[in-house]
């Protein structure tokens, strides 16, 4: 598990120390040398009283004279871009999310909905298999994006859509995760207080507001154009270089937010919540053994697949100098395919480690009737509460 932590910063620096995106696109202007490894026209009078600074988000791109839908990239950049990372191994890791999420969280959901008391962890935990659903339908574009080899067919519209889709999703099942978190804390720490508390209408209230948050965090990406060529190439970009102007000015604030509101808050309250849970069940001894092993998973598997992109998304913007960190989105592209290999683990920590859900799944694809239909809803919350299907 530390491995999957550690392994994007690892491969941040090495790609750091091979290649660096220049401070500027026309470095040769002060001292007479050519444009070497810089792919654009010469610059004209104009551009050399302004040159215009390259900002950290995704690969610093800049017009084409006289040509707004042209961007320009530099050398390295552009190498990074239409390198093997992009374009074998985040397809490679996005159909693996596909292959695996889609059956997987589809035959949960279809459980859950179905086979299960309606209870307030259920819904939860519906909730969650649904997004981690969502995430898997919606990556297609984006996986064929990557292996086109960075081309975007399918237009403008579609490339918001997708990226604020790749964003809402897997941000919706961090949000998910934190709920789910309160709600085992409530239920193991304060079993006496969770009587009162846990029911029907806090749940609608946690699912309600993980949804709307999420929404409102990637609402931003719908607004802003994302679809350039790449210059002196049939390449259609999606959302991997964008104008200089607008990376400072509007997508810093974008991704701040994303990633702290998105991300770094909900594990706090995962750490917080599960830090509760943890000191709880190993004070009941060896009868929650299993639990506790399990808890301790759940948390190091959200930490493990999440933190590291959003720990590079930030140092995007922890210094606004492009020689310090203009060469990490090439980085963050693999590692945001890392992190949605959660809604692959999700199922199987949450619902499939379940001896009593296995059973149920096997009942639904035997066509076999429901074990214990005639269970009473009271009875059906003490089995949920004790089972490690909601861990």
């Amino acid at each position: 598990m530390q491995g999957l932590l550690l392994w994007p910063l690892v491969l941040g620096l090495s790609l750091a120390g091979g290649t660096q995106t220049p401070s500027i696109y026309d470095e040769s202007e002060n001292t007479g040398g050519d444009h070497e490894g810089i792919l654009r026209p010469s610059a004209t009078p104009k551009e050399r009283k302004s040159p215009i600074q390259p900002q950290p988000r995704g690969f610093p791109g800049k017009f084409c004279t006289n040509d707004s839908d042209l961007l320009e990239l530099p050398a390295s950049a552009q190498e990074l871009l239409l390198g093997w990372v992009p374009t074998r191994l985040v397809p490679a890791l996005y159909g693996l999310v596909v292959t695996i999420g889609l059956p997987t969280n589809g035959l949960a959901l279809w459980v859950l909905a179905t086979r299960v008391p309606r209870l307030p962890s259920t819904v939860l935990l519906m909730n969650l298999a649904a997004a981690d659903l969502l995430l898997a339908l919606v990556l297609p574009p984006r996986l064929a994006y990557h292996l086109l080899g960075q081309h975007w067919p399918f237009g403008e519209v579609a490339c918001r859509m997708a990226t604020a889709a790749l964003y809402g999703h897997m941000y919706g099942s961090v949000l998910l995760l934190a709920a789910v978190s309160l709600d085992r804390y409530l239920a193991l720490v304060h079993p006496l207080q969770a009587r009162a508390l846990r029911g029907q209408r806090l749940t609608a209230i946690l699912c309600t507001a993980a949804w709307l948050t999420a929404a409102a965090l990637v609402l931003p990406l719908t607004l802003q154009r994302q679809t350039f060529r790449l210059a002196h190439s049939d390449h259609m970009l999606c959302h991997d270089a964008l104008p200089l102007d607008a990376q400072a000015s509007y997508w810093r604030p974008v991704f701040t937010c994303l990633a702290v509101f998105g991300c770094f808050l909900p594990l706090l309250v995962m750490l917080l919540c599960y830090g509760a849970t943890l000191h709880t069940l190993a004070a009941s001894g060896r009868r929650y053994g299993h639990a506790l092993r399990l808890t301790a998973l759940v948390l190091a598997s959200a930490v493990a697949f999440f933190t590291p992109s959003n720990i590079l998304l930030l140092l995007h913007y922890s210094d606004p100098r492009p020689e310090a960190w203009g060469d990490l989105y090439g980085t963050y592209v693999p590692s945001l395919a890392l992190s949605t290999l959660n809604s692959c683990v999700d199922p199987l920590v949450y619902y499939y480690v379940s001896n009593e859900f296995r059973d149920k799944v096997r009942a639904v694809l035997f066509c076999q009737p429901p074990v214990g239909s005639t269970t009473s809803k009271a009875s059906g919350e003490v089995g949920v509460t004790r089972s490690s299907t909601l861990l």
